[in-house]
C-alpha cells in the first residue's frame, strides 16, 4: 500500500502540472488564444494604416502635381505670391490646417499567464496534500483495526 500512495501522489502531481501548463501556462492555451487575439489587432492597424498611407498619398499626389491645391495650401500655410502685401491685424487667430493623421502606435502587451515555476509548486503542494490524506487514512485504518 505504501508505493501506491507514493505513485498515487506522484501522479496526481504530475496530472495537476499537465493541465496546469496546457490551460494557463505561458504557453497554454490562455496565452494562445490572447496571442491570437492580438495578431488579429495588428492586422486590423495594419489595415487602418493601409487606408491612411492612400490617403495621404493621394494629397502628396495632389501636392505634387496640382498647381491649384498648391496654392491653396500655401495660402494656409501664410505664404502669398510675389505681387501680394500682407497686413497683419492683431488679436485674431492664424487659420492654420489641422494636422494630418499618420496613425497611432500601438505595442503589443504580454500575455497573462501562471510562471512556470509557480505551476510546479501548485503541483508539488497537490501531490504532498494527497500524500498526507493518504498517510492519514492509512493510520486512521491501523488505529481501527
Amino acid at each position: 500500500m505504501r508505493i501506491q500512495k507514493f505513485l498515487i501522489a506522484i501522479w496526481a502531481a504530475v496530472a495537476v502540472y499537465a493541465l496546469f501548463s496546457f490551460f494557463a501556462g505561458p504557453k497554454g492555451l490562455s496565452a494562445y488564444n490572447y496571442l491570437l487575439s492580438e495578431r488579429d489587432y495588428q492586422w486590423e492597424n495594419i489595415n487602418n494604416l493601409g487606408i491612411l498611407n492612400e490617403d495621404l498619398e493621394r494629397t502628396r499626389n495632389n501636392y505634387l502635381f496640382d498647381k491649384d491645391t498648391a496654392l491653396v495650401q500655401a495660402r494656409l500655410l501664410g505664404y502669398g505670391q510675389e505681387d501680394e502685401h500682407f497686413i497683419r491685424i492683431a488679436g485674431l487667430d492664424n487659420s492654420k490646417a489641422a494636422p494630418v493623421v499618420t496613425g497611432s502606435v500601438y505595442s503589443a502587451h504580454d500575455p497573462n499567464f501562471i510562471s512556470d515555476r509557480n505551476i510546479k509548486i501548485a503541483a508539488l503542494s497537490a501531490g504532498l496534500l494527497i500524500f498526507a490524506f493518504l498517510y492519514m487514512l492509512e493510520l486512521i485504518e491501523k488505529r481501527i483495526r
